[in-house]
This record gives structure tokens, C-alpha cells and sequence, in this order.
């Protein structure tokens, strides 16, 4: 079996092209599993893989719980709501007493950018980052570009377009980092105030008009609104970053050409974007959802075969 090049998946910026394309030769051999009628297959059988979530998520938990039982492994899992971090235990105490039951994989979400990074120091289990602070997120950008890969081909020299919220979104900075790997073109677009002062060192382009960026692209990634992460006002109100910002099914088809249309979840419907839109034949949003445990599989599957 292929490795990886790292014993970890804590963001797209620690990993090769190589590495990317491994992952999605795997994922395209688990996407032709888990749309047979006997879903699973014994590939983990004897791994044992804790979901570690201090921060709430619905749709990332799920879709690495299903990998996780697609591929026969046994799962626990663990959300700090309801656990001793609330009484004052650290993070390291937290996973060492998870690991001293023998787990052999932690996927985690932390609010805390660079917490994943801590761990894999510390401990001797494979670690996945499910998402730290507004640092990476590096498993949504592997099923975005496979997303877009399927869709069109291919991702080199296609052009796009990651609009909304970029300041407070690990998925903007990680979907840079993997569709600049593997040869596209990127632009980033949003309000001044969402735009981060270095994101232009990155070699991506910054549009403030979202017109001009869909205009520009073959593919639009939306990003939502994370007022949960915002300590500041950076927009007067969210019916006015809609104004301006929302994307409607009438922007759309009024394109000279289709475009693609993402988004990787929860939306925000009738702010980032309207429910026509959402639904409509330009969207792959669906796609992107079934393509999260496909590649969810290899990644868990590839570094367990790096251990």
C-alpha cells in the first residue's frame, strides 16, 4: 500500500501534491464502495479511532463517524460539553486518558489554531485535524478540489473563486493551500473588513466586487458568515452584506458562462446565498457532501497504513 509522506493530516500546508493526488486515487476507489449495496469494507478492522470535538459540528463529525464505520473501525466518541475539560482538565490530560484505551487515531476540532500540532509532539497516535480555530481545515479542502476534480476533470488552470467571510474561514486558507498544489488559479472575494491584510502573499487575487469574481470564474466557493467568530461589527448588517454580497439564482444565469457553484456547509440561505441558488443546476453542494466520506475513508485508511 502507498503512504503518505506524514504520520499526520494536520493541514494542507504540511503535505505534497503527491500526497493530494494518493488521496483522491484512494477516495475514487471508496466512492465506488460506498455507493455499493453493502456498504463497508474491512480495511480497519483492528483500529480503534476517537473523534476528539471540543468545538460543535454536525456535519464534519458525521461524515468522519461514517468513514470510520464504512471502513469497520471501532469509533468512540468524545465532545467536551459534556467532559472533564469543563472541570479544568488540560488537552493533553484530556487525550492521554483516551489513549491510555488503547485508541490508535485521534481526529480533532479545536478552537485553538495550532492544537493538533501540539499532540502530534506529544503523543504516538495519528492524529487528523477536523479543524483548528481559523487556522486549516484540511479534509473539507481535500473533498472541495476532489469535488471540483470530478466535476471538471481536473483542478489545474481552472480558475476559483473563494467569496464571503475569508478572515475567520480555516476553509478559505486551506482550499488556497490545496488548489494552489495542484495548479489553479485563485481569487479571494468579500468585503475589505472580511479580507485578511496577507492573503495576497499567498499569490491569490483579491476582488471586493462579487460580480467581477463570478465573472472571473469557473468555480464559486461560498463561504458562510462566522458570526460565531467575529468579536468586531466588520459589515453593517447581514441584509446589507446580502445586498451586495449574496449570490441569487438570477446572478447566476445571467453569466455569459455556467460556473460551479460550492459550499461547504451550514448555509446561511437568503444571505450568502438564495435558496434558488443553493438548489439549483449549478450547484455540486450535494456532491460535496457524499465526497466528504469517500475521501474521508482514504485519508483515515492511507495513514493508517503510515503508522
Amino acid at each position: 500500500m502507498s503512504k503518505l509522506s506524514q504520520r499526520h493530516l494536520l493541514g494542507i500546508k504540511d503535505i505534497t501534491r503527491e500526497d493530494i493526488e494518493l488521496i483522491f486515487e484512494t477516495a475514487d476507489n471508496f466512492k465506488d464502495v460506498i455507493n455499493r449495496p453493502i456498504k463497508k469494507v474491512p480495511s480497519l478492522r483492528d483500529v480503534t479511532i476517537a473523534n476528539i470535538f471540543f468545538e460543535n459540528s454536525t456535519r464534519t463529525r458525521l461524515s468522519f463517524e461514517l468513514a470510520e464505520k464504512r471502513l469497520s473501525a471501532d469509533v468512540v466518541n468524545f465532545s467536551a460539553s459534556g467532559s472533564s475539560v469543563k472541570k479544568g482538565e488540560t488537552l493533553l490530560d484530556t487525550v492521554n486518558n483516551i489513549l491510555a484505551m488503547k485508541v490508535d487515531m485521534v481526529v480533532m476540532r479545536h478552537a485553538s489554531a495550532g492544537a493538533p500540532h501540539f499532540l502530534s509532539k506529544h503523543i504516538k497516535a495519528n492524529i487528523v485535524n477536523a479543524g483548528d480555530g481559523t487556522h486549516e481545515h484540511p479534509t473539507q479542502a481535500l473533498l472541495d478540489t476532489f469535488s471540483i476534480r470530478e466535476k471538471l476533470g481536473s483542478v489545474e488552470g481552472k480558475k476559483i473563486a473563494i467569496i464571503g467571510d475569508i478572515l475567520h474561514s480555516r476553509v478559505a486558507l486551506s482550499n488556497i493551500f490545496a488548489l494552489k498544489k495542484l495548479g489553479a488559479e485563485v481569487m479571494v472575494c468579500g468585503p475589505a473588513t472580511l479580507i485578511p491584510k496577507f492573503i495576497a502573499t499567498l499569490g491569490v487575487q483579491v476582488e471586493l466586487e462579487v460580480t467581477k469574481a463570478l465573472e472571473w470564474c469557473d468555480v464559486a466557493n461560498v463561504l458562510r458568515i462566522q458570526l460565531e467568530r467575529q468579536q468586531l461589527k466588520y459589515f453593517p448588517s447581514l441584509r446589507e452584506y446580502s445586498l451586495y454580497y449574496g449570490i441569487s439564482k438570477k446572478t447566476l444565469d445571467s453569466l455569459k458562462k455556467k460556473i460551479v457553484l460550492m459550499h461547504p456547509g451550514p448555509i446561511n440561505r437568503g444571505v450568502e446565498l438564495t435558496s434558488d441558488a443553493a438548489d439549483s443546476h449549478h450547484s455540486i453542494i450535494l456532491d460535496q457532501v457524499e465526497n466528504g466520506v469517500a475521501v474521508r475513508m482514504a485519508v483515515l485508511y492511507l495513514l493508517a497504513g503510515a503508522a
